[in-house]
């Protein structure tokens, strides 16, 4: 089998939720014994992937440009066009020439679009007629998030601009997202609860679940490690993705006082590329630290006394949770961060939503060494026996040999 997968960004090096997801694809199907190329979108200059394992793992690898698209396209479009904003974010004539190509000359048996946004060229492709299976791996239920960034941001009037772009693009998002699921002759989902909402779209077929996961062997050395202080909290991710934004803002203002009443010394490391300039704004913080870009984030989930996750918005199964908890870390996540995974994960980890049940869970495992180390190692075994690849991989080969749509 030859499966090629289209990727908004090159995917190496895996340091974020959707190059995690698409790195991890990418070589367990060629662990498994198939073929996998690669077309991407990527502002390296020249073959940016060449020395990086990619070039080991794929057959064949395209790149094209990131295409540009200013604040006025953006605006002309929300105003005087009907579509997602993000149905136009990616599109690209050269990209698309080059996706045809690749499908007429390399005998491709399924084309994998990466997330929502590359999934612009589905619908065109379909159109071409290709007969080869079209899957769409859809990393959030799209409109769902929109609307529960909505919710948030409506509560906070300096906000209300945010929300109401996010209040008019769940609907135009929805719509979109019903053209794909009718479109693709697969559908994956990285969570139950994302199945559930996605299958609103075409009831007639079912969407597949297949969930994020890491490779938990790459995360046992135990060399790797930052000596952050005795009270490090540590979250991590992305940090201008609007639900980590808000995560890391809320955690700041509403958690770390009542923390701090009790563990003076509590510091929390925000480790993540791209600050956005509101999370930049907290440098002068004496008990927060703004790392940006690093090279490889497990010296820190090792150096953390805590790992949190006080997400308010998102989908999906957060990648983030399992890296930490591949690294023994003890979690202490919101419902919406641990939704996504199966349910015994609640014993994995301390669940809290309110800005003193969180506090009041962080404060114990701080002053509790022996029960953050049985929850680490209840973690980890969660983690390696329900999202390690290995486990995972296998359920996607099934789903590329199931009939396609009739």
């Amino acid at each position: 089998m030859h499966v090629l997968m289209l990727t908004a960004n090159l995917p190496y090096p895996p340091q974020q939720g959707g190059a995690l997801r698409s790195y991890g694809l990418l070589t367990g199907i060629a662990k498994a014994g198939h073929q996998v190329s690669l077309l991407s979108f990527s502002d390296y200059p020249g073959k940016g992937w060449q020395g990086t394992p990619l070039e080991a793992i794929c057959q064949r690898i395209e790149t094209v440009p990131t295409p540009t698209r200013s604040k006025a396209d953006r605006l002309r479009d929300l105003l005087l066009s009907s579509d997602a904003d993000i149905a136009r974010r990616m599109w690209s004539d050269p990209f698309f020439d080059k996706l045809k190509t690749m499908v007429a000359t390399d005998n491709i048996d399924v084309v994998q679009f990466e997330g929502i946004e590359v999934a612009c060229y589905l619908a065109p492709l379909r159109e071409s007629g290709t007969t080869v299976r079209l899957v769409y791996d859809a990393f959030n239920a799209e409109a769902a998030l929109q609307q529960v960034i909505f919710e948030v941001d409506r509560t906070v009037p300096t906000r209300w601009p945010a929300a109401a772009y996010s209040l008019i693009q769940t609907s135009r998002i929805k719509r979109y997202e019903r053209l794909l699921c009718k479109q693709a002759d697969q559908v994956i989902a990285v969570s139950d609860e994302d199945a559930v909402i996605l299958s609103e779209h075409q009831p007639k077929r079912a969407i597949a679940v297949v969930p994020n996961g890491i490779f938990v062997e790459d995360y046992q050395s135990t060399s790797k490690q930052l000596d952050l202080g005795p009270q490090a909290l540590v979250f991590t991710g992305k940090m201008d993705y609007r639900p980590n934004v808000d995560a890391v803002l809320w955690f700041v203002q509403e958690i770390l006082p009542l923390v701090q009443k009790q563990v003076p010394d509590a510091r929390l490391y925000v480790v993540g590329q791209q600050p956005h300039p509101r999370i930049e704004a907290l440098r002068s913080h004496p008990n927060v630290e703004i790392t940006g870009w690093v090279k490889d984030v497990q010296p820190y989930l090792r150096g953390a006394t805590v790992y949190v996750a006080p997400l308010r918005m998102g989908s999906g199964t957060r990648l983030k949770l399992l890296e930490a908890m591949a690294c023994h870390c003890a979690v202490v996540a919101t419902n919406i961060a641990r939704s996504g995974l199966k349910s015994t994960a609640n014993a994995a980890m301390r669940v809290a939503d309110t800005p003193t049940s969180q506090a009041e869970a962080i404060v114990h495992l701080l002053n509790n060494p022996t029960e953050r180390a049985i929850i680490g190692q209840a973690a980890h075994h969660f983690v390696r026996s329900s999202y390690d690849w290995s486990v995972l991989i296998p359920d996607l080969l099934k789903l590329y040999a199931e009939p396609t749509r009739g």
